[in-house]
């Protein structure tokens, strides 16, 4: 593999450095770098960041290969900026099983744009009624650690607590999809004064914060590790907040689309903004985006949810529920949590790729740009605007909820073990 010479990039936002890639490795970082027979790429002091780390991610395949495949999910994870995606398990068939999971990982393993790691189902079939094989799961090729009925809550409290006192064994960790069953039975959106106006079945904070509640104290008494999915609430956060102040071992994400919009864009019934959890009150959006620059809330996870054109484009309350991410969620980020100045770059990094990285277990991912580490890495011109144009996206899928709205920052090249997969923000 040549070598590659990024030359003028600002590394985590701070000083103006070149950085040296040599086959999969950083072999050098400092000022005036030269190699003989190196591509030299002349960054002009965009932000080089260790490649991001997607801990949430619906890729599809197998069964739903009509809104996206492993193939389209890791192009688009790509030209988002990542280089490690953790693929969750409500496929068809659901990846409740070793073959499962192992099918999911070759897959990635064979696509190259960006490693791919499969989640494992808690629960067989996710019908919250039988543990899965988490220990086979774990033992395959594919090496799960992360297991979660992700779109359904693991509501019933004996199999949740069964389920965090088998992954302790292996020091795995469960992600819940905090959502009491029955206090959102016909909800469609949130609850709160603007599902009252629309006559809309309403999604309340409390389904999602008695559950979180609830799992904490779980992970306590059992000594084990809880992930809290796409949390969406003040409540949440406090409830979290508290959890940490005990040292209970709990960590927690947020999406892009719950640091950016409101339930106030359900007026429009534009089926776009059905998502779950459901697009909460400005108050909401504001704690979280707080609780993601204090450090409560952990990680940023993207939810990519890629649904066919037929399952976004009809009435409201038929259309599914989900948006996809992968390529706009960096932008969101630095719109809500750096422009604003909540954030500095080297925040982003932490949130985006280190910690998810720790989280899941991806050791060769969310490492320190510096000689010896692989070269997975992120080059961010943080200085682009322009609008979102879903037509350009490598996702198969469009539904998302920022279309002709403009962000800031564009990814201009992505690296996968020294492997440029992005260059000039067009897929190699």
């Amino acid at each position: 593999m040549s070598k590659i010479l990024i030359r003028g990039a600002k590394v985590l936002g701070g000083e103006v450095q070149d950085v040296l890639i040599d086959g999969e490795t950083v072999a050098a970082v400092g000022t005036g770098l030269s190699a003989e027979g190196a591509q030299v790429i002349e960054a002009d002091g965009q932000i080089l960041l260790p490649g991001l780390v997607d801990l949430h991610t619906h890729l599809r395949e197998p069964g739903r290969e009509d809104s996206e495949t492993v193939l389209t999910g890791t192009r688009a994870a790509a030209r988002g900026g990542y280089t490690s995606v953790f693929a969750m398990a409500n496929t068809f068939p659901v990846a409740d099983t070793a073959g499962v999971v192992e099918q999911v990982w070759r897959l990635g393993r064979e696509h190259g744009y960006c490693d791919v790691q499969p989640i494992g189902a808690v629960t067989v079939g996710l019908e919250g009624k039988q543990l899965a094989e988490l220990g086979a799961m774990h033992d395959s090729a594919a090496g799960v650690t992360v297991f979660s009925d992700d779109g359904k809550c693991v509501d019933d409290a004996v199999i949740m607590r069964r389920a965090l006192e088998y992954v302790k064994a292996f020091g795995g960790v469960v992600a819940q999809h905090a959502q009491e069953p029955r206090l959102t039975e016909g909800a469609q959106m949130n609850e709160g004064v603007v599902s009252a106006e629309l006559g809309l079945g309403g999604w309340p904070a409390v389904a999602e914060e008695s559950i979180i509640a609830r799992d904490v104290l779980l992970a306590e008494h059992v000594g084990s590790r809880v992930h809290i999915c796409h949390l969406s609430t003040a409540g949440s956060v406090e409830i979290v907040r508290w959890a940490k102040s005990r040292g209970i071992d709990v960590t927690a994400e947020v999406t892009p689309h719950h640091l950016l919009l409101t339930d106030e864009l359900v007026r429009s019934y534009n089926p776009v903004y059905k998502v779950n959890p459901p697009l909460r009150t400005e108050a909401d959006v504001m704690a979280l985006r707080e609780a993601l620059a204090d450090g409560t809330i952990d990680i940023v996870a993207t939810d990519h949810a890629p649904h066919p054109h037929e399952d976004k484009d009809c009435e409201w309350a038929a259309a599914a529920m989900g948006m996809v991410g992968l390529e706009t969620a960096l932008s969101v980020v630095q719109h809500t949590m750096v422009d604003s100045g909540l954030m500095n770059w080297a925040d982003v990094a932490d949130r985006m790729s280190v910690k998810p990285a720790r989280i899941g277990g991806a050791e060769d991912h969310g490492r320190p740009v510096s000689a010896g580490e692989p070269a997975n890495l992120t080059l961010v011109d943080p200085a682009y605007r322009g609008p979102v144009n879903p037509a350009g996206f490598a996702s198969r899928s469009r539904n998302t909820p920022y279309e002709g709205r403009e962000l800031p920052g564009r990814v201009t090249h992505t690296f996968l073990r020294g492997r440029a997969t992005v260059v000039d923000g067009k897929l190699a």
